[in-house]
């Protein structure tokens, strides 16, 4: 064998071997403050209208990139505008989830300055001067928007029509 042929082996055996080397580092580099996806959690929603209950029931959810109807997809997974370290289910991610697995839509209106959505229709029922979507969590009015607020699995996650004032 030719002292470039053995060159050019070592080569590209030191190169797969770097290779295996950053794939196996990969996921421990992930885990040790990379970007991960948020846990799967189960939550309870319901959607309350104008005229009743539009939706009820458990819904499997994670932050994800949620996609209203009018389009503008953006991210909710609770570290929006920073409220949270790390990802986690939100409670517009599961509306986002209720909507797309049972056949209505929601839409929203997205504010850069707040990264966070108004929640403004769900399912042809779009807030007036009077009244609006109201988000709850076990039977308080979030503090955040509906992608900050991150949810625990068991969460009773309410949608309510709710008068203004």
């Amino acid at each position: 064998m030719s002292r470039s042929h053995t060159a050019h082996r070592r080569t590209l055996a030191v190169t797969a071997a770097l290779g295996l080397a950053l794939l196996a580092a990969a996921p421990a580099a992930q885990a040790g403050g990379g970007v991960s996806a948020a846990a799967e959690i189960t939550v309870s929603l319901t959607v309350t209208g104008p005229d009743g209950v539009l939706f009820d029931g458990d819904v499997a959810t994670d932050g994800h990139v949620v996609n209203p109807a009018t389009g503008g997809a953006q991210l909710c997974d609770g570290t929006n505008n920073g409220a949270h370290a790390t990802p986690g289910a939100t409670p517009t991610a599961a509306l986002d989830d209720a909507a797309a697995a049972n056949g209505f839509d929601w839409d929203g209106v997205w504010y850069t300055s707040f990264d966070d959505y108004l929640v403004t229709t769900i399912d042809g029922q779009s807030q007036t001067a009077d009244d609006f979507w109201l988000i709850s969590v076990n039977g308080t009015a979030t503090p955040v928007g509906g992608c900050q607020f991150q949810l625990d699995a068991g969460d009773q996650v309410d949608f309510a029509w709710t008068p203004v004032g």
